[in-house]
């Protein structure tokens, strides 16, 4: 019976491991004042979190335009067409979803040990695949006196 019961556990957990998400800070959203909160940013880092938030804007607002071309443009009379158009709406997608990884990615490049352990404890309680950075080592000024 209990043999039964934890393969049936390992397997669950195995399943909802391998649907994971990524586990994305969405710099291009409307939560910035979340995570300059939530990880404390310091002046550097807010400067840095809103130069991608505008790098991010630009190019999402590019790849949109070329959707709508697409979608606008594309023959649809037959299924040979159709199909064409759905794989180069979803290629399109994914490089939507290259740069905001990219981005976050950047962002987290600049977090430092305790702001990264913060993401991954997130990360985990969220079920989601953390994105992996070596995490940046800030100098501390020494006092003299």
């Amino acid at each position: 019976m209990f043999r039964k019961l934890y393969g049936l556990i390992v397997f669950l957990m195995l399943f909802s491991v391998g649907n994971a998400q990524n586990c994305t800070l969405d710099i291009g959203g409307k939560n910035n004042e979340t995570i300059k909160t939530i990880f404390q940013l310091n002046e550097e880092q807010v400067a840095i979190l809103e130069a991608l938030q505008g790098e991010l804007a630009v190019t999402t607002k590019s790849l949109e335009e070329q959707i709508e071309k697409l979608l606008a443009q594309h023959p649809q009379s037959t299924e040979e067409d159709l199909i064409k158009l759905a794989e180069k709406y979803k290629a399109l997608q994914q490089q939507l979803v290259q740069v905001a990884y990219d981005s976050d990615k950047q962002l987290l490049s600049v977090f430092n040990m305790k702001q990264y352990e913060r993401y991954l404890q997130l990360c985990n309680e969220a079920i989601r695949i953390p994105i992996k950075v070596v995490p940046k080592t800030y100098e501390t000024p020494i006092k003299e006196e």
